[in-house]
């Protein structure tokens, strides 16, 4: 039994992206690739965004995998962020910024998604993976953000930590869920 996340790829887009529903670039695919050459899963699991699906689907073709799109593996919804470049933000409301790096829970964006929200649908997400890892090696396609809370969550880890988890494009991340 095992889970790894995998984030998607490069989208060529340089903002807190969220819920967008941006498709990978050339190098994303590139990446994504690269990173499952050589690996097997018995299951994957992916965020229905076209970042991640797009790729799920044509590795469950390949390889002939069963594949589950799951909605809740999204990745948080920014507010009125989403889709700012960073750059901006920094520009024009550093002091925010700074203070949602530190501690997003209790300094999320404007307009963003609870951090209670985001944890609880992607824990449920996880847990039913889970059920699913109990006989099977699973493959979970999902995004930055959702693998920096799942793992501070599996890690026993405060949330002010997610900042500093490195997650690049199409990083592979071994999970140990139990909740």
């Amino acid at each position: 039994m095992s889970i790894d996340l995998l984030r998607h790829g490069d989208t060529a887009q340089r903002s807190y992206r969220g819920q967008l529903d941006d498709p990978l670039s050339a190098l994303g695919w590139t990446q994504l690739r690269d990173a499952v050459r050589g690996r097997r899963w018995n299951r994957i699991v992916s965020s229905s965004l076209a970042r991640c699906a797009r790729f799920a689907e044509e590795l469950a073709a390949a390889t002939d995998t069963p594949l589950r799109i799951d909605p809740r593996l999204m990745e948080y919804h920014f507010g009125e962020w989403q889709g700012v470049p960073v750059e901006t933000l920094a520009e024009r409301d550093a002091d925010a910024l700074g203070r949602f790096w530190a501690d997003p829970v209790a300094h999320p964006p404007p307009g963003a998604e609870t951090f209670e929200a985001f944890r609880e649908r992607l824990s449920l997400a996880l847990d039913d993976v889970a059920v699913e890892a109990a006989t099977s090696n699973v493959l979970v396609v999902t995004h930055g953000g959702a693998i920096r809370l799942l793992r501070c969550v599996a890690e026993a880890r405060p949330f002010g930590d997610m900042a500093g988890i490195d997650v690049p494009h199409a990083s592979l991340h071994p999970l140990a869920w139990s909740r």
